[in-house]
């Protein structure tokens, strides 16, 4: 990526350059034609649990259709015995689209490495499966960690597959919960936390579990601090490169059309049936560090000002993306989160909810005038959820804590002495979708990546330097073969955000 030579064309937002009695917006100089890059970052998804039959759907009777492109590359996914002999104690199984509210499963740092067993992957519905009462589970207890979805339920992920590009080669930079995983894509490490050791949530210093920011308004009692290293917010705003990381529910000023309000923001799910509150602490990352934090939730000081530093620094709510989008400013870097309710994590979401979230932004994105010519879009997942999937990762970083068990009690391989303990990694793979006219048309990419392959694609995107501090961005893999930066292909795919099918570009 850093041998491509300077894009230096203009877009929409960014530093302006007065000529004349014209004001000509100007994006920082970049690598790639990309001038403008949007992370949506949604929740606990194996690869297998969306992917495993693509391109192929059952197409059943009454649910949305999908229909591959000619010369659809399979993916590495359940074919043959994985889906008639699986190692495990139960084979694969669908789910159908009106089995969209399911349980959440395990996905814990030790258990999933358990599951992982030697790299056997034949113990998911001993150590991550979950079912019971009071969550759906169709009957399966714990073996409902096996069931998949495919282009009829998930048509929307399937139809941005088609049409752009899909890695079946994608990890987890290491095992665990949502908070390491939000972490490793803004820092890529997980360590330097405070306490370093809290039950579940840190070990000699490194994030493994849930625990909420310090100092944020809205976190719970369980919190910690991680203030030590740098992010991805430092470097862009020493390289004066416009961003934000905008996550719902963040605004506590509004009042939700069902009277809750400030940090009790609520949505209920109509699939699941579940009330969520929109904003969920340990989802935001920028949080965790003082430089980059905004604990009281301070608004921007404009629409105008949004991406740039002023009392939000950089923390929006969801909406203000829209808002500032409508306006004409699009941030060089946005990281989106959905509320709650629509993040698609098991148990208080859902493939349904999610699609709706994830379209009506992509349809959005794709009627801006920067679309065209300098945008590209990455939708991928924080973690697995625990979710069956049949591919282990190479281990990049080994681990030897007692809540390691990859390859034995206390032991994910043999770490060296200078390691960053409780990081056990690559972890579970997770789907990754690269949306833009940049991108491959129906393309699938085998490279070996993880979340750190993002960073590093921003780093060096705008030539921002790397992390430093034992990031894993040094080792990550690239995410450029999914894209042809020779040229922008003319194309918008509008899709329908409840059936996940096409629909005419409005």
């Amino acid at each position: 990526m850093r041998t491509f030579k300077r894009w230096l064309v203009g877009s929409l937002g960014g530093v302006a350059l007065a000529m004349g009695s014209t004001v000509l917006p100007v994006m920082a100089a970049t690598t790639t034609p990309i001038k403008h890059l949007v992370v949506i970052f949604q929740e606990n998804v194996s690869f297998d649990h969306y992917f495993g039959t693509y391109p192929n759907a059952r197409n059943l009777t009454g649910e949305p259709k999908f229909t591959p492109a000619p010369n659809t590359p399979t993916v590495n996914g359940l074919t043959g015995g994985l889906l008639t002999a699986n190692p495990n104690k139960v084979n694969p199984f669908r789910f159908d689209r009106t089995q969209a509210a399911t349980c959440d499963q395990n996905h814990d740092y030790t258990p999933e490495q358990q599951a992982f067993d030697f790299g056997l992957m034949d113990k998911f519905p001993t150590f991550t499966g979950v079912g019971g009462p009071g969550c759906p589970d169709y009957g399966r207890g714990t073996n409902l960690v096996m069931g998949y979805y495919d282009g009829n339920t998930v048509t929307a992920m399937w139809n941005y597959a088609k049409n752009f590009a899909l890695n079946d080669n994608f990890f987890g930079s290491s095992f665990g919960p949502s908070t390491p995983g939000h972490i490793n894509l803004i820092s890529g490490q997980t360590n330097g936390a405070s306490p370093p050791n809290l039950s579940g949530d840190t070990i000699q210093g490194t994030i493994i579990g849930d625990p909420d920011p310090a100092g944020d308004a809205c976190s719970g009692s369980t919190v910690i601090s991680l203030v030590t290293g740098k992010n991805v917010g430092n470097l862009l705003n020493a390289n004066s490169v416009t961003w934000g990381y905008f996550q719902g529910g963040f605004d506590l000023t509004i009042t939700n059309p069902d009277g809750s309000t400030g940090c009790a923001r609520t949505h209920t799910s109509t699939v699941t049936g579940m009330t969520k509150n929109d904003y969920v602490p340990h989802h935001e990352p920028f949080q965790y560090y003082r430089s980059t934090a905004n604990p009281s939730h301070a608004r921007p000081s404009s629409v105008a000002a949004i991406g740039s530093t002023d009392a939000a620094n950089h923390q929006y709510d969801i909406h203000d993306f829209f808002d500032a989008l409508a306006a004409g400013n699009f941030p060089a870097v946005s990281f989106l989160k959905a509320p709650g309710y629509e993040d698609g994590h098991p148990g208080y979401s859902d493939p349904l909810d999610e699609q709706t979230f994830v379209v009506d932004t992509i349809n959005t994105i794709e009627s801006n005038p920067a679309w065209a010519t300098s945008t590209a879009i990455i939708v991928t997942w924080d973690d697995s959820d625990g979710w069956y999937d049949h591919q282990m990762g190479p281990i990049l970083s080994q681990s030897n804590t007692t809540a390691d068990a990859l390859t034995g009690a206390g032991h994910c391989g043999t770490a060296p002495a200078h390691a960053k303990q409780g990081r056990c990694g690559y972890g579970p793979r997770i789907p990754i979708l690269v949306i833009s006219p940049y991108a491959k048309a129906n393309f699938v990419d085998h490279t070996v990546t993880d979340f750190t392959s993002i960073l590093s694609f921003i780093e060096a995107n705008w030539s921002l330097g790397s992390i430093g501090g034992g990031s894993l961005d040094t080792i990550a893999g690239p995410l450029q073969n999914m894209f042809n930066f020779t040229r922008a292909r003319s194309i918008r795919v509008c899709l329908s955000p409840s059936t996940g099918e096409p629909v005419t570009c409005s």
